[in-house]
This record gives C-alpha cells, structure tokens and sequence, in this order.
C-alpha cells in the first residue's frame, strides 16, 4: 500500500507539476446535487413548470428554462467554465442529454428528509440521500445501457474523472427557523453536515473522487424575510440589514461543514474536496452593493410587493379585489434578489465569477484545478514558496 502511494505521488510530482504550475483538469462530466440554488429542471419536471419571467433573460423560453432565476444559475456558468454543456435535471423525461452529466438538485430539497409536502411550505421530496440513490440507479442504468445509447450517456469509466458538486442546507437552516428554537437548530446541525457526509462518501464508494462543496449563503439576507416585519427589535437586523441570527446560524452551519470536509479528506485519501465560500461572495456583493450602482439588496426584481400583500413571481393574485400580476422589474441585471429567495443572472455570475478562480476555495485553486488530490496541492504550495 505505501509503495503503491509513493509511486503514485511521484507519477504526478513528475507528469503534472511543470515549471511550478498546475495544468487545468479535463472534466468529462458534472454530477449535481443541490437545491433551488443549483435546479436546473428538476422541480419543473416533478410538478408543475416555472412560469415566465423566469429564465427568460437568457434562455428567451415561453416555457420557461426550469431555473429559479431570470437567467443562468452558479451551476450554468461552472458548466460554461469547464466548457461543458448546461446540465439536464435527472428527473426530465423529453429532450434530456446526460452525456456529459446530470443534475439531481431539484428545488426545495434539503439534506434532511422533512416530514412536510411541498404544498405545505416547498419542500421538496427529493432529500439528498434521494438524490445519491437516483445517481446510484443512473450510474448503474448507464453501465448497462451505454452500448445502446452512447450518444445521451456517459462512459462508464468517465464517472470516477467527473466533477461532483454540492449546493445544498440553505432549506434545512428555513426549516429549523420555521419549527425550533434557535439552541434546538444548533444542535441539530451536526447531525444535518453528518448527512452531507454520507451522501459525499456514498459517492466515493461509487468511483467519484473530486468534489466542489459550496457552503450555505447568508439566508438572513433573502428580502422574503422582512415582507412581515415591519418594526424589527433593536439588534435584529446587521449593519446591512440582515437578519442577524439567521447568518449567525449559517456561519455556524459553514464552520461545521468546513471542519468536517477536513476531516473526510483524511478518511477518503484518493479525493479531492474542495470547500466553497459562497457565503462570503454572496454577502459581499450585498455589501458592496451602492458601490457597485445596483439597487437595493433587500429589494426584490419579480413579484407584487406592497405593505403585506405579496404575489410570487409569475403569479397571479388579488389586491383590493383587483387582479395583480407578479412581473419583472425592468432591469433585473441591477438587482441581487430575483424573487425574495432566488438570486438573479447577474448575481449568480458575480458569485461564479468570485468563487471559482478559487480566491474562496480551499485549496485555493479555481474550479478548473479541482482535481488535483490533498497531497498534491501541498507538496505544491510548498514548492512554489521555496
């Protein structure tokens, strides 16, 4: 085993470091699995389709793209990164390619199963562990069925070189907001990143071996939370005006789930897990917003928001027994917020743009040098400090 592993660091100190640079990785495919944040048809497929405006920005649809924003989401533009097609949500039945991956995520989902309905509050069915058992059939199906259909499937061996991304908690933090106390939801994250875990470890069991783990966003920052505050207390909100336990609690969420990325690289010594901060990319854009000449982070671009009567993006309503329809605002590209949970096209690029040259990740490489394993980036780092 140890002869094996020397070999193996020396095959790659000498093939891939040259002249104190690492080469870009060649991802044949992308494996998702996440929530709204990362959906890219799931939800549409399952239920019923998302109506316009959404993904109407860019994919100019008047069925709509599937996607809970006006354009393209962070999962778009990782795809656009590796040169790879936009992915196919799993749970489509007409016109789906998976030759170079699929998409699990499906909107509302969260890595805790939930005992609710999606007609209740919007969660989602497809928990994360069902998300790992559908990879697990598709995986299965394709290696029997590939013969047959080499043009919409993947290759069997290109599972272990694909690229495994996670972006998924944000619905396990509103859940807990909605039915615990905060202590209560404190001390069930540790079981909520153990979970995370598993579904992670699961996909290494399977061949997959490089993971892009986004942490959770600052949720108190979503305009949904302020529709039926009028008055917060003194201390409620941040100096952004955010809700400030809400992104207390997801900071705790995140320093969990970086700790226990730490420790799954050591118990799963062939991969490569890359920790995302998302958080800070999405809350520095709010942050930075006035600067930047975008409107107001808490204000939302799509839906009919007046006092306490609210119409969701895309939907019809009654306001003083008059029919109001949720549009667009004219030029979402300033805005942050879609539709009071969502972000838009031009915030999710903004985020991709600053999370994926890597100044965020750790290891601090960018997506595109993701493949690269534990013991290699270090021997890396100290060599290009000597």
């Amino acid at each position: 085993m140890m002869a094996s592993r020397v070999l193996n660091e020396n095959f790659f100190f000498d093939r891939k470091i040259v002249g104190n640079t690492l080469p870009p990785c060649e991802f044949p495919a992308i494996y998702n699995f996440g929530d709204s944040n990362s959906d890219t048809g799931g939800l549409s497929a399952a239920f019923e389709p998302l109506p316009p405006p959404y993904g109407e920005a860019f994919f100019h649809k008047t069925s709509g793209s599937g996607r809970q924003s006006d354009g393209r989401l962070i999962i778009d533009f990782i795809a656009e990164r590796l040169k790879l097609p936009y992915l196919s949500a799993y749970l489509n039945s007409i016109g789906a390619n998976y030759r170079h991956g699929a998409n699990f995520a499906v909107g509302g989902s969260t890595i805790r199963r939930q005992n609710e309905t999606i007609f209740d509050y919007g969660i989602s069915p497809f928990s994360l562990d069902m998300q790992i058992a559908q990879f697990i059939q598709f995986k299965s199906k394709t290696e029997n069925l590939y013969n047959e259909e080499a043009d919409k499937l993947p290759k069997p061996e290109e599972f272990t070189k694909a690229i495994y991304t996670f972006d998924i908690g944000q619905n396990d933090l509103s859940v807990g907001f909605r039915k615990m106390s905060f202590d209560q939801l404190g001390a069930s994250l540790p079981d909520i990143i153990n979970q995370l875990a598993s579904a992670v470890q699961n996909i290494y069991q399977q061949g997959g071996r490089v993971f892009w783990i986004h942490n959770t966003g600052p949720i108190g920052c979503l305009p949904m939370n302020f529709f039926y505050v009028s008055n917060p207390p003194p201390g409620y909100l941040d100096e952004n005006g955010c809700v400030k336990a809400q992104n207390d609690m997801a900071g705790e969420f995140n320093s969990k789930l970086k700790d226990r990325i730490l420790k799954l690289r050591a118990e799963l010594p062939e991969s490569s897990i890359t920790y995302v901060d998302v958080y800070s990319a999405k809350y520095g854009l709010i942050s930075n917003a006035k600067n930047l000449g975008l409107a107001d982070p808490l204000k939302t671009c799509c839906g009919y928001h007046v006092k306490f009567d609210h119409i969701w993006c895309g939907f019809k309503g009654i306001v003083n027994n008059t029919e109001v329809y949720g549009v667009s605002c004219e030029d979402p590209s300033i805005f942050i917020s879609w539709d009071s949970v969502h972000y838009t096209q031009f915030a999710n690029q903004w985020v991709a743009d600053h999370t994926q040259n890597g100044s965020l990740a750790d290891p601090p490489l960018p997506i595109t040098h993701a493949c690269y394993p534990h013991w290699l980036i270090q021997r890396f780092f100290k060599m290009r400090s000597m």
